[in-house]
């Protein structure tokens, strides 16, 4: 165990991944235009959202580890996920915006990527593929949800608004289309708007770990910020992003998040 990587323990059929929170940048601020920009595109306060998963008796796996340093949710080739679309990379050296993340000639070099993948992206995936066969070992399938937010206007990565929940399967491959039905459904009812398997099917943790036919049910939950944010106009400036959690103004998201979770675990229990 190090102290950037968070494990909760549990015992129903669920494994929760928490990969974009992190803003530890890991000793790289003064190489970068600025920490705030470093830390600007994390997927914020995703872990207070679903802070009601271990309660459910899910396994939570979290890293503190700022998707600035190493993006553990790409392909480790650094072959893109979504060809032909605007995506970030491993190590990132721009933001979802476009803006240069790293002062000229401070962008990390082949060798320190591989450092960083050996450091922070082989331990973060050992976890959760011990974690998942441990469960597989008390379940006969076992679910697991990868939680991700993003600003809900970001021209760059796709066009319009982004609906509020966005369920990826990587296209039906990664999960049983039973629970993909059954998750869809429950968006449905929420009356928010929502889609599945749209501009965001599943990064590389949906995708590498989905194995329906071994008994292992992936899904990405991507939401827009607003959907538990008071999300401000525009990509968020210094004086405004990220805005604080306000436990209050999410409750109802949480909600209708830990129904979904509660429905994929009695799935999962058959």
């Amino acid at each position: 165990m190090t102290d950037w990587l968070t494990v909760t323990e549990g015992t129903a059929p669920l494994l929760v991944s928490i990969p974009h929170t992190g803003i530890d940048l890991a000793g790289i601020d003064n190489r970068l235009i600025s920490p705030w920009l470093g830390r600007r595109d994390c997927d914020w306060w995703i872990d207070k959202l679903y802070d009601f998963a271990a309660g459910l008796g899910a396994t939570v796996v979290h890293t503190s580890i700022s998707r600035t340093v190493i993006d553990v949710n790409r392909d480790p080739s650094g072959a893109s996920l979504y060809p032909g679309q605007t995506t970030t990379t491993l190590c990132p050296t721009e933001t979802f915006d476009g803006d240069p993340l790293y002062l000229p000639g401070a962008e990390p070099t082949p060798a320190e990527i591989s450092q960083r993948h050996q450091s922070y992206f082989v331990p973060y995936h050992e976890m959760l593929g011990y974690q998942a066969t441990r469960l597989r070992g008390l379940h006969e399938r076992v679910v697991i949800y990868d939680c991700h937010s993003i600003r809900s206007v970001l021209p760059r990565l796709f066009y319009g608004t982004l609906p509020v929940f966005n369920l990826g399967t990587n296209d039906g491959q990664t999960a049983d289309p039973t629970l993909q039905a059954l998750v869809g459904q429950i968006m449905a009812e929420t009356g928010d708007s929502y889609v599945i398997n749209g501009r965001f099917k599943g990064g590389w943790i949906t995708r590498y770990f989905g194995n329906p036919q071994g008994g292992f049910h992936a899904l990405q939950m991507e939401l827009a910020d607003r959907g538990y944010l008071r999300e401000p106009e525009g990509k968020g400036e210094p004086d405004n992003w990220p805005v604080p959690y306000d436990a209050a103004f999410a409750a109802p998201m949480a909600a209708k998040l830990k129904k979904i979770l509660e429905a994929a675990t009695s799935w999962a229990l058959g």
